[in-house]
């Protein structure tokens, strides 16, 4: 199942594996993430709309990267190939990013550190998951 390169299997499953490691992610850094945000208990609230955005954005997310991993030529669509594509574009431009906004919006490094790390294995999760389905 490929066209222009990319595998649309490997897109939604990339995806939904990426957000159910947040799910577990966070399952079990709630408490310190929702301290570093400064979210009490009462205060969070899981709306459907939330859960939505956030897979769509997974979503996106597959699918530019698997682009990216794509143009890395013929036979280099590999699960290392994937897991390194996924770790380059978190460093260049999920934690740069998550860093600058949360230093503009007050947050702390706990805050930067949680998230971060959580992007980092959804995008290691998601070039690796692509790179095995290959082209």
């Amino acid at each position: 199942m490929d066209f222009a390169g990319l595998n649309y299997l490997a897109i939604p499953v990339a995806a939904i594996a990426g957000f159910l490691f947040g799910a577990v992610y966070y399952g079990l850094l709630g408490k310190p993430w929702m301290k570093a945000a400064r979210i009490t208990p009462s205060d969070a609230k899981m709306a459907p709309s939330l859960l939505i955005t956030s897979f769509i954005a997974e979503l996106i997310m597959a699918w530019v990267l698997a682009g990216v991993i794509g143009h890395l030529g013929a036979g280099q669509v590999t699960v290392q190939n994937g897991i390194v594509s996924g770790a380059f574009i978190w460093l260049g431009f999920i934690a740069t990013t998550i860093a600058v906004n949360q230093r503009y919006q007050g947050f702390g490094w706990n805050l930067t550190l949680i998230d971060a790390a959580h992007w980092l294995g959804v995008a290691i999760l998601m070039g690796g998951i692509i790179g095995w389905f290959g082209v």
